[in-house]
């Protein structure tokens, strides 16, 4: 089966969700994504991928299959980090594999953003490529 590659751009204008500025999650999933990850606690992936036998790139951030499961809870990551999100940036996800595209205006938070999506559950590896 072959891997679906997810590619979302980040927007660089800032975006509002009420008194909340939307941040990567947001910006790449909407605000659907957002308020679940507000309203759900955070999920054991290794637990929901035995118990639900998803793979774990797959596991969701509500513990359920999610085809981008990994690159939301990169974004959700990215967030929790307080990584800023007014800059080019791409996450695409290929099967386990986070892949960080970027313009010239990312590379100031490139490395940490790296550091980040290396630690999350489920993430055997992590590109980064400049956006041609």
């Amino acid at each position: 089966m072959l891997d679906t590659v997810l590619c979302l751009f980040l927007l660089r204008k800032t975006q509002k969700i009420g008194d909340k500025f939307m941040g990567f999650l947001g910006k790449l999933f909407g605000k659907k994504e957002e308020e679940k990850a507000a309203s759900t606690p955070k999920v054991a992936v290794s637990k929901a991928a035995t118990e639900k036998s998803i793979a774990p790139e797959k596991v969701g951030i509500d513990g359920n299959f999610d085809e981008s499961g990994l690159a939301k809870r990169v974004a959700q990551a990215l967030d929790d980090a307080n990584i800023s999100d007014n800059v080019g940036l791409w996450v695409a996800q290929k099967g386990s594999t986070v892949v960080l595209k970027y313009n010239e205006d990312a590379k100031e938070v490139l490395a940490k953003a790296e550091q980040i999506a290396k630690g999350v559950e489920g993430a055997t590896g992590v590109e980064t490529a400049p956006n041609s």
